[in-house]
């Protein structure tokens, strides 16, 4: 290394530090939690969903909050949720339908299945959700459906492990035509691999795509987001790693709020431990952390990247 060099390192390195130091904890009270995941809010910002999950994460309820004079309320389950295993809720950009993976089986009287897409509706933002209606074939299959995510359009985006897939879980598109959804198809190569890509938002507008690459060698360690943008002809970009963002540990389950510009994620990081302790409470103070190696939602703002792209 020239000496040349090291002030620029030095440089960059401060700057990269500052932009990571942008990322931070969407509500402290998710700390309460082991794991909190799957954020997703309204776009008039009065209303959020998002999962919380059992430490050996075999238990997954989603939860609500919303906004009582300008103050969000303490968290409660949905109604639909409870007996089984439900996360990944996905809130319509009209606030009229809630979709999300559930276990749970296509009969009151069935027993618990591979993991497919739901969704409840409602007449408005005001009346009570629905049952939970599957959203049924070409879409789910005898494989497991993860994070759904629908653009303005109604095209729904979200993950699969079934046969059609490169080799591990890849992301799908199917477009919906006006009365139903279309034989779903993947995403091509510059968005999916023989690997792990997974839990993907879609824009919108379907200008970008922010999802999850597990083990990628550009990562920074396990799993990081990525974000591609179309070309002018409708393809996706290759996608690049949002690096600025992501941490040695899984970083995965975007959402981005188009009305504050702010990109929800949920992350494992932890900040670096103290190195000694005199008391328990000490300890403890420690390992309750909000940044404590357990899932957690962070909000950062997504506005220069965009504005970049």
């Amino acid at each position: 290394m020239t000496k040349n060099l090291l002030p620029l390192l030095l440089i960059s390195s401060i700057a990269i530090s500052q932009i990571k130091s942008n990322v931070e904890p969407a509500f402290e009270f998710f700390s309460n939690y082991h794991h909190v995941r799957d954020f997703t809010i309204s776009s008039n910002q009065n209303e959020a969903y998002f999962s919380i999950v059992s430490p050996n994460e075999k238990l997954s309820a989603i939860a609500y909050i919303k906004k009582v004079k300008e103050q969000w309320s303490k968290p409660e389950l949905v109604s639909f949720t409870g007996k089984y295993k439900d996360l990944e809720p996905f809130l319509s950009t009209d606030g009229l339908k809630l979709y999300f993976a559930s276990n749970r089986p296509l009969t009151e009287s069935g027993e618990p299945k591979d993991f497919d897409i739901w969704y409840v509706e409602r007449k408005n933002t005001k009346s009570e959700w629905s049952s939970p209606i599957n959203v049924g074939s070409p879409i789910n299959t005898t494989a497991d459906e993860f994070y759904p995510t629908v653009a303005n359009n109604k095209n729904l985006y979200y993950t699969s492990d079934s046969d059609k897939s490169m080799g591990k879980d890849d992301i799908f598109m199917s477009v919906w035509n006006g009365e139903n959804y279309k034989i779903p198809v993947r995403l091509e190569e510059t968005i999916n691999s023989i690997g792990f890509e997974f839990n993907a938002y879609i824009s919108p507008d379907e200008t970008f795509l922010i999802y999850t690459i597990y083990g990628s060698s550009d990562g920074l360690g396990s799993g990081d987001l990525y974000i591609s943008f179309k070309d002018n002809e409708g393809n996706w970009k290759k996608s690049f790693n949002l690096k600025e963002f992501n941490s040695e540990s899984m970083d995965y389950c975007p959402f981005y709020d188009a009305s504050t510009q702010t990109l929800y994620f949920t992350s494992k990081r932890s900040l670096p431990a103290t190195k000694s302790f005199k008391t328990i409470e000490e300890f403890e103070s420690e390992i309750q952390k909000y940044q404590n190696g357990l899932s957690r939602i962070y909000k950062v703002s997504l506005k220069d990247v965009l504005e970049k792209n």
